[in-house]
């Protein structure tokens, strides 16, 4: 049962007198449950729980964590089909589309609770002490990871669980003994109060304490902006567009103590294809990313939004099968009659730019549904106008014809930071464009080779993050077990008593850690 009300730690409350509905995309009508909007009260009390939680669940062993993280997983299962349906009533997306989501916010899950259950994501690093060193003697000094305090984060448009109420940057800001006070988002704040509901049993049956975990509900910009300037939080996760990202980052940098923010923001994830991969393999290709452009509407921050390629008889033949194929597809249900209504806009404004060519255009769909399409525009032309560097937000590509290899270069070397970059190239041609890939390398997070940048697999080796204004810090990302990392900080202790420190930095190692001792890795009390 969706109650529509604020889960402010354990409690549901509805103290604001504002209220709103989410939408149903494919029925093209409202849903009937009613949300209550966050007061400013049920702000403050969330975080102020958030605050005290802190103290208590910062120093929980990770066995306990793991514990806690491994039954929000089992209680979203346990939500079983009523999650299932709200999800697509609220997104206008498919059964399969939910049901994998579902499996991946659970792997992810499950996948933080073994991390902090091992423990050697601290870092520890021990440098002993030399009392008879000279000219001086070196002190003890023992360094280790320790949580910031408070995370808010804001659930995204376009993944209803796996970056929203338990998605990444919970998961991961549970794992790292930060509590997490989540902005829901307005457009599946039902499916929000549901895994909200699972987050907060999952608290009670471990023994969290009450605040670890707070819900708000939101159907505008007020309560975000509370949260973030509110002086208890401590770090901000987010993910959506260039605009709410930077003005989220904005407000928390002028705050009186600034607080980071980590924000996935837009991507147009550009896509070279090198001269003979168009040669040998250019209708594979052209299927391949019909595919890709319009999976899910395009709703995705990894849609291949530009294609470059120099010009030739090979790329003209490839861009009239890519033409063919795409309007093949079957359009698809946007999350949102905002969301289409944007990507229309967004979409004429990047048509109405000077040459650019329209290729292909589906013009006839449903309400709601996207209307795909493929321009075409000069190297000449791209490198000269930014605007048309700015994300398309649904099943939208521009392809970019470069003159020379030269020309291709300048190109990539224009554009702004992006999550991923992709080579597409055969019979080892790509051993002749070096310069081309070191262009690309310094401009994304993610280097793929001939694939699809739409798909992010969670796990310790990707990258979800880049040069803004991909994401308002490059050395982090929102995916994988590194994800943990956005919020914590370094500590060092200096000459501090054995029994009073960490268990993590303890002479005998008590947790059997890995852990860096004068200089070299000591894994489980062996050295390596």
């Amino acid at each position: 049962m969706i109650t529509g009300k604020n889960y402010i730690g354990n409690k549901l409350s509805s103290s604001g007198n504002k209220t709103f509905t989410t939408f149903n995309p494919e029925s093209n009508t409202e849903n009937y449950w009613k949300l209550y909007e966050a007061s400013d009260a049920e702000v403050d009390e969330a975080m102020r729980l958030a605050h005290d939680a802190f103290k208590v669940y910062k120093t929980m062993p990770g066995r306990r964590k793991g514990d806690f993280l491994n039954h929000i997983a089992l209680e979203i299962e346990a939500l079983g089909d009523k999650l299932i349906k709200v999800y697509c009533e609220e997104t206008g997306l498919p059964e399969g589309r939910a049901k994998g989501e579902r499996a991946r916010t659970v792997g992810q899950l499950r996948m933080f609770a073994n991390l902090v259950e091992e423990g050697s994501w601290v870092q520890a690093t021990i440098d002993t002490a030399l009392p008879d060193r000279a000219p001086m003697a070196k002190p003890d000094l023992r360094k280790m990871m320790l949580p910031l305090g408070p995370v808010v984060v804001f659930g995204a448009s376009n993944f209803p669980l796996a970056y929203s109420t338990a998605g990444g940057d919970t998961a991961s800001a549970l794992a790292s003994g930060c509590p997490v006070v989540v902005k829901s988002h307005p457009m599946h704040a039902g499916t929000g109060e549901l895994v909200a509901s699972a987050i907060i049993r999952a608290a009670e049956k471990t023994g969290m304490p009450n605040g670890v975990f707070s819900n708000l509900n939101s159907s505008g910009i007020e309560v975000g902006k509370k949260l973030v300037e509110h002086p208890l939080s401590k770090a901000i996760g987010f993910t959506g567009s260039i605009k709410g990202g930077r003005a989220l980052y904005d407000m928390a940098a002028n705050r009186e103590e600034p607080i980071p923010v980590f924000a996935e923001m837009g991507s147009v994830n550009p896509v070279v294809f090198l001269p003979r991969a168009l040669k040998e393999k250019g209708k594979t290709l052209a299927k391949t990313y019909a595919g890709s452009i319009t999976l899910g509407a395009g709703q995705f921050c990894t849609n291949p939004g530009l294609l470059f390629a120099i010009d030739s008889v090979e790329l003209d033949s490839f861009i009239e099968e890519l033409a063919t194929e795409i309007v093949k597809v079957k359009p698809f249900c946007m999350l949102n009659p905002q969301i289409k209504k944007y990507y229309q806009a967004n979409k004429s404004k990047v048509q109405s730019e000077t040459g650019v060519q329209i290729k292909a255009s589906l013009d006839d769909s449903p309400d709601n549904y996207a209307n795909q399409a493929l321009a075409i525009v000069s190297g000449s032309t791209f490198i000269v106008n930014k605007s048309l560097q700015n994300e398309v937000f649904g099943p939208f590509s521009m392809i970019v014809k470069c003159s020379s290899i030269k020309e291709l270069e300048s190109a990539i070397t224009v554009l702004e930071g992006q999550l991923t970059g992709t080579i597409v190239s055969e019979n080892n041609e790509i051993f002749y464009y070096k310069e081309v890939v070191a262009a690309l390398q310094n401009r994304v997070g993610r280097l793929i080779f001939n694939g699809v940048p739409t798909g992010v697999e969670v796990c310790s080796a990707m990258q979800h993050g880049g040069p803004y204004p991909a994401s308002t810090d490059s050395r982090f990302g929102a995916v994988g077990s590194q994800a943990i990392y956005r919020w914590v900080r370094p500590v060092s202790f200096q000459n501090w008593p054995n029994e009073l420190l960490p268990l993590e930095l303890q002479d005998d190692n008590p947790l059997e850690i890995n852990r860096t001792l004068n200089g070299d890795l000591i894994q489980n009390n062996s050295k390596r």
